[in-house]
């Protein structure tokens, strides 16, 4: 959509058919949102029921923080769509942009002139048309079929930390809540038509006992968490079956090379525990055609265009996935905890708190002298105490 708004030729290739479904959190982060209102389609986006989620609630024990993320360009909201109502509102803006889309059509090898790629083959087995480009773009997922057959390495790689079970009830208590115990997170995602996504994470090492019998480990991970949402969810009714997933890589794959960019789970994927996956994606085609610029079709231009993109990409999403790291371990250390502790019944805190989850503050920029300065007072009664 960005690249053919800005006067480019477009070819986009989808290998599935609309509208479908696809694992996914939903959750789109203020700064995700703002990417819809600038690029004109949020007005869409809200128009399919899924409701606005300015507020949020972590509960970890004996703490509760409520608050929302400050907002970003203006949007305070979040917003959480099923993904068959907002893949094809996205598809829909490309075409008319300009874009030519093709359903049903699946990449199956690239086109190569000496080490540079030129196009892509199209259709199953190899046999199909070659479609050439200055620029192959794969926004083709964690299992990237364009990342595969250029032979991309890995730049940044951690294990696999958790793994991730959901799914849609209706009747319960509206809003967006985290919860968390030692080995243990749940989260509540209001979407579309009156439906809760509830999704349970548990550790790496549990998901062979899980997967056999995925809905009795998600009912009981959501006891164990959150008995209150528990009560609400034996009142209320599920409303499709369990999906999940045990492979959750954490990673960051070189981002480019002659003729190719990888963006979103293809270019950098990581644990979902932080919703962050959509959110990210956006931000990263609006970075890859804000550093395209006018110069697709200047090789020198479009080489440094691509360099830029990838140190960029890296320097700004990677103190976030450090930090998703962090939260994914499932054993947040004492001194988090006295931190959540310290800001719980502090209204400006805890929305600065939900800013850096969002993206809006970063993370660096979160521990202010005044913070410390009111945890060393925390410490100090309760040493008193």
């Amino acid at each position: 959509m960005l690249l053919a708004r800005a006067g480019y030729r477009v070819l986009m290739v989808e290998r599935a058919a609309f509208p479908r479904d696809t694992l996914s959190t939903l959750y789109i982060h203020q700064p995700g949102v703002a990417a819809l209102a600038r690029w004109g389609v949020l007005p869409e986006v809200v128009g399919t029921g899924a409701p606005a989620l300015d507020n949020v609630r972590f509960t970890h024990g004996d703490i509760r923080l409520d608050g929302c993320s400050w907002a970003a360009e203006g949007q305070r909201a979040a917003y959480a769509p099923r993904r068959h109502l907002l893949d094809p509102i996205l598809a829909r803006a490309a075409v008319a942009a300009g874009v030519e889309f093709r359903e049903n059509c699946p990449v199956s090898d690239l086109v190569f002139e000496d080490d540079r790629v030129v196009g892509v083959r199209l259709g199953a087995g190899g046999q199909g048309a070659v479609e050439r480009a200055a620029l192959v773009v794969g926004a083709d997922g964690m299992r990237s079929t364009v990342a595969a057959k250029a032979g991309v390495p890995a730049v940044v790689e951690d294990p696999t930390l958790t793994c991730a079970y959901y799914s849609y009830w209706s009747g319960l208590e509206p809003g967006f809540r985290l919860f968390e115990t030692p080995g243990h997170w749940v989260g509540t995602v209001p979407t579309n038509d009156g439906a809760t996504l509830v999704a349970g994470y548990l550790p790496q090492d549990q998901f062979h006992s899980v997967r056999g019998d995925a809905l009795n480990a998600l009912l009981a991970n959501v006891e164990k968490t959150a008995p209150e949402l528990r009560e609400e969810m034996a009142g209320g009714a599920r409303l499709e079956r369990v999906h999940g997933t045990g492979d959750q890589r954490n990673y960051f794959r070189q981002a480019t090379g002659p003729g190719w960019v990888l963006i979103g789970d293809a270019g950098h994927h990581k644990d979902s525990i932080t919703a962050r996956g959509i959110t990210d994606g956006f931000y990263q085609a609006q970075l890859l055609a804000d550093c395209i610029g006018d110069g697709l079709h200047e090789p020198g231009r479009l080489a440094a265009a691509l360099e830029a993109f990838a140190a960029q990409r890296l320097e700004a999403l990677e103190p976030e996935y450090r930090a998703t790291l962090k939260t994914a371990r499932l054993a947040p250390p004492a001194h988090h905890l006295d931190l959540l502790r310290t800001i719980a019944g502090n209204a400006e805190l805890t929305d600065r708190y939900f800013s850096t989850l969002s993206g809006v503050c970063p993370i660096d920029e979160f521990v202010t002298p005044e913070l410390l300065d009111l945890m060393e007072e925390t410490e100090m009664k309760g040493l008193t105490a």
